[in-house]
């Protein structure tokens, strides 16, 4: 296999492949987790992203509650130092150590965006965090400014290489980058969710902020296996059972897409999966795309979408495949 390509991520000094490995179904159980898991079967999924040349991993303190860090600190413990992989991670979501299944709230007080990189910093036995990010916008009053003045300042002391946000709209995003420049946007992005193409893509191309969109393959919606039955059969605790995406009345329109998909599949020899990412980086605006996975077979079945070019034809028929089904919202074409 050829080296993935990589692309700058906006004005950072970081050259990123243009997959990265997503760690929240890793994290375990908690109030928007994927059920049980593995923690050899998720420590041996990075490896093996490693060792196809994977040079990224995104994760969150609120993915398990704090154990998806720790599992990705094992994992990046078991490697050699010169092969370890860049590590994103987030903060802003506050849990509440009593109700594990409680909702996390989003607080961006400057005291907690600390208190939550230093105990990020010890699960992953790093000195210093690659690209730290806001998980959502604040919703204890706090003005974003005050927020981000808190990053800057991380990074100023060494904690923190490059700040980024999540989930932010224009509006906010403007607010921070007036205070100092803004690495990264990670929205979610996918041929379901394509609401961030109408102005935060464009937005962050015009003003060269990287954009790693997450949950390209709709949280596995969109691939060869997801269906009504699969759904039922997932753990009680697995959020999608209350994803809006994954019931009435998206769920079918949704999975129309997904068997649509199957044709430009058959002709790149891929999964439908790898034509949903490789749809996601078709954007000019995308830097990366985040990819899960629970496994090191996992892995295998979506790498191939870093070689995927999607031909103008190809573009167009999954436009129209959009149109027909009524799937999701937002623009339907780079």
């Amino acid at each position: 296999m050829s080296p993935l390509p990589r692309r700058r991520l906006g004005r950072t000094d970081l050259e990123i492949t243009s997959l990265g490995l997503g760690a929240w179904a890793i994290g375990g159980p908690w109030a928007f987790g994927w059920g049980p898991q593995d923690d050899a079967a998720s420590v041996a999924a990075i490896h093996r992203a490693v060792e196809l040349g994977i040079n990224w991993i995104d994760t969150a303190a609120v993915y398990g509650l704090g154990h998806s860090e720790e599992v990705v600190g094992r994992a990046l413990a078991a490697l050699p130092e010169a092969e370890r992989p860049l590590v994103f991670t987030k903060c802003g979501l506050v849990w509440e150590e009593k109700d594990r299944m409680a909702e996390p709230r989003r607080v961006l007080q400057p005291a907690s965006i600390r208190r939550e990189c230093e105990a990020s910093l010890r699960r992953l036995g790093m000195e210093r965090i690659d690209l730290y990010q806001f998980h959502w916008p604040d919703e204890t009053g706090t003005a974003v400014e005050e927020s981000w003045d808190t990053m800057r300042r991380l990074v100023d002391e060494g904690k923190v290489r490059w700040g980024g946000v999540c989930n932010f709209d224009v509006t906010l995003l403007a607010r921070c980058a007036a205070r100092g420049a803004v690495a990264s946007l990670q929205p979610p992005f996918s041929p379901i969710r394509r609401k961030v193409a109408a102005a935060e893509l464009p937005w962050c191309l015009a003003h060269d902020v990287g954009v790693i969109a997450y949950s390209p393959m709709q949280s596995g919606l969109l691939t060869e296996k997801f269906s009504a039955a699969h759904l039922a059969a997932l753990p009680p605790d697995d959020y999608r059972h209350r994803g809006s995406e994954f019931t009435a009345p998206r769920f079918a329109s949704n999975l129309a897409l997904r068997d649509g998909l199957r044709p430009v599949a058959e002709r790149h020899g891929a999964t439908i999966g790898e034509i949903a990412i490789a749809w996601v980086l078709a954007w000019p605006a995308v830097t990366g795309a985040i990819v899960g996975a629970r496994s090191a077979a996992q892995v295998d079945g979506w790498i191939g979408a870093a070689e995927i070019r999607l031909s103008p034809a190809d573009l167009d028929e999954i436009a129209a495949l959009i149109d027909r089904t009524g799937a999701g919202e937002g623009p339907r074409k780079p």
